[in-house]
């Protein structure tokens, strides 16, 4: 099809398209090949670069063809030849009556070339029409994404009464801006599953338990098909070098202490805990078995660890867990958007 396009384009029309095209493509190639380092698509860029080059003399000999051309001389000397030699006398008729005067033909009008500078005008004004469409095209046509289901997003939480424990700590955030950081684009390309989108989203401001609601506990999730992430931020006076003293004692395994954004943290794995509650008639559930396991990153609330963390923990049903990397990333993603609380 595109063969059959160029042969029925006039000269002055295919041959500006084939150089702006030849030019485009030849200078993208080519920088890509720079950016990436790759010798093959440079190659391919000096092709298109050769072609285009190659064109610019085609069009640059025509020009100077039709420019030099002179006008046709007589096709032989026949008009000379005849006027040397000597004509015989004409000789004298009898006079007839004046016959009408036959009409002269009229001269057949001059075919008119076109223009070549406009169609070579004609011709990039309609290749940058393709181009602005293309462009253009996927912000003003539907876009495939359409049937495709949204990503769940935060419910507000401005009808929510904080607690007591919110107002005295300042600094202190809420569940719903835990999930407005922590519900971000690149949450599924951190956890490897770039093409997953969120199904749920939400976050609570809730205290910590046995603590009387002195202790303020927000926690926000977000989760995906493959993954569960949970991210809580607890204001005691527990600090992470004590959380890490904590867990010799604990079931928690796979204990690595580390530093993240110039803070104290630790990464350690744990069960998580799984529940059933019966809705049916009267029925209280099953009891509280052991869920799948779970990979916690813990992050002290500011770098001098003077008590208090986050902790972002990743799960999924399967049992299958994240690189630490993940982790690493969602925290260095997350917690800059956090206010670090005062004294």
């Amino acid at each position: 099809m595109l063969g059959l396009l160029l042969r029925v384009l006039p000269f002055w029309v295919r041959e500006p398209l084939l150089i702006v095209v030849g030019s485009v493509f030849g200078v993208r190639i080519m920088y890509l090949a720079f950016v990436d380092g790759e010798w093959v698509p440079a190659v391919i860029g000096a092709a298109f670069l050769v072609f285009t080059a190659v064109r610019v003399h085609t069009v640059v000999r025509v020009l100077r063809a039709r420019r030099n051309r002179a006008p046709a001389a007589p096709a032989d000397g026949a008009g000379t030849d005849s006027a040397a030699q000597p004509q015989p006398q004409p000789q004298p008729q009898p006079q007839a009556a004046p016959a009408p005067a036959a009409r002269r033909p009229a001269p057949a009008a001059q075919e008119k070339e076109p223009n070549a500078w406009g169609q070579a005008l004609a011709a990039v004004a309609v290749f940058a029409a393709l181009a602005a469409a293309v462009w253009l095209g996927p912000q003003l046509l539907p876009s495939e994404d359409v049937g495709r289901p949204r990503a769940a997003s935060c419910a507000s939480g401005e009808d929510e009464e904080l607690p007591s424990a919110y107002t005295k700590k300042p600094g202190t955030v809420t569940g719903e801006e835990l999930c407005e950081a922590l519900n971000r684009p690149g949450l599924a390309r951190l956890l490897g599953t770039p093409a997953e989108t969120a199904t749920t989203a939400y976050g609570t401001s809730g205290t910590a338990p046995l603590t009387d609601g002195k202790v303020a506990q927000p926690e926000a999730q977000v989760q995906f098909d493959t993954y569960t992430v949970n991210v809580s931020a607890t204001y005691n006076e527990l600090t992470t070098a004590q959380s890490v003293k904590l867990m010799e004692f604990g079931d928690e395994t796979d204990v690595r202490t580390l530093s993240v954004l110039g803070r104290p943290a630790v990464l350690f794995s744990d069960h998580t805990m799984r529940i059933e509650v019966d809705l049916g008639s009267g029925g209280s559930g099953g009891p509280v078995e052991q869920g799948p396991l779970a990979r916690t990153l813990s992050v002290a609330l500011d770098g001098k660890d003077r008590g208090g963390f986050y902790d972002i923990t990743v799960w999924s049903t399967s049992g299958t867990l994240p690189e630490d990397s993940a982790l690493l990333g969602i925290a260095e993603a997350v917690l800059p958007q956090l206010p670090e609380p005062t004294v």
